[in-house]
């Protein structure tokens, strides 16, 4: 549990303070987003397949903070240093550093408690490796398509 709050905290304060691009009313469509996606995927690798699970392998309240209020600030560092305007090597690479980044997290995440509080059913990290990029291409292009409307 310590482990979540101080990444909570710690993801928050960054993604906040430190925001250039994003609007407000895209920050609400990311958090809204991010949730809703989260929500869709983890109700099936997570509930019904027991792929992986926060806490417990059954629903339980204190799992509704890593499914609202870790991922969206992470989104959000992701799209406001997201190098939009550079060339597509650079944009790949972004994104690799990203998966890399969140694949180390996740395995720290993977500690004993108090301090991890994420665990593996079938699911790997491999798994994460591969789904991972197309998860930050799936919300680059959802942030595109806001940034139109």
């Amino acid at each position: 549990m310590i482990g979540l709050i101080v990444a909570i905290v710690t993801f928050n304060l960054i993604a906040f303070r430190t925001n250039k691009r994003l609007t407000p009313n895209q920050i609400v469509h990311i958090w809204a987003f991010t949730i809703a996606f989260q929500q869709s995927f983890d109700s099936i690798i997570e509930f019904k397949y027991h792929g992986y699970w926060y806490f417990d392998k059954e629903i339980d309240w204190v799992g509704i903070l890593p499914h609202t209020i870790l991922i969206p600030p992470v989104n959000m560092m992701f799209l406001n240093w997201y190098p939009f305007k550079e060339k597509i090597i650079k944009q790949c690479s972004y994104i690799l550093l990203w998966v890399i980044s969140i694949l180390v997290y996740e395995t720290i995440t993977l500690l004993p408690q108090p301090w991890g509080y994420f665990h593996y059913g079938w699911w790997t990290i491999w798994h994460s490796a591969v789904i991972d990029p197309i998860l930050f291409l799936i919300l680059l292009k959802y942030y595109k398509w806001i940034s139109k409307l």
